[in-house]
């Protein structure tokens, strides 16, 4: 009798190590598609967390842009800091800089704000949350 041909309680030997290596294939082909399921949850919180932050960038990018307003910054310059455009009284030639420097003038009193600053926008703080 041949090894191949050899009977083990009935079963050829033949027989038991392709079935041995059958189950070892189930098992490494179940094995692979957990592992891959696991990799494509990962995958898609990632994306998902990357999206949240695409619109957190986009949101923060318009509050940006709302602040920046010239004309909010001009209205909280005059408001708050008692600042505005020179008066033609102040302006001086590069002539007498010098003699400016030299000779300050008084100090102007400190202007203090009115108000509190104003809130920013309600739509762009509703929609962060």
């Amino acid at each position: 009798m041949s090894l191949i041909g050899r009977r083990i309680r009935g079963f050829r030997l033949v027989d038991l190590v392709a079935l041995g290596v059958l189950m070892l294939l189930i098992l490494g082909v179940y094995l692979a598609k957990t592992i891959a399921g696991r990799e494509r949850a990962e995958i898609a919180s990632a994306e998902r967390q990357i999206g949240a932050e695409k619109a957190r960038i986009r949101l923060l990018q318009a509050e940006v842009t709302h602040l920046e307003q010239p004309a909010r910054i001009e209205h909280l310059s005059e408001t708050y800091l008692g600042l505005g455009p020179v008066s033609i009284k102040h302006e001086a030639s590069p002539d007498v800089l010098g003699d400016i420097a030299l000779h300050p003038a008084a100090p102007s009193p400190k202007v203090e704000p009115a108000a509190t600053p104003a809130a920013p926008a309600p739509q762009l703080m509703a929609a962060a949350r």
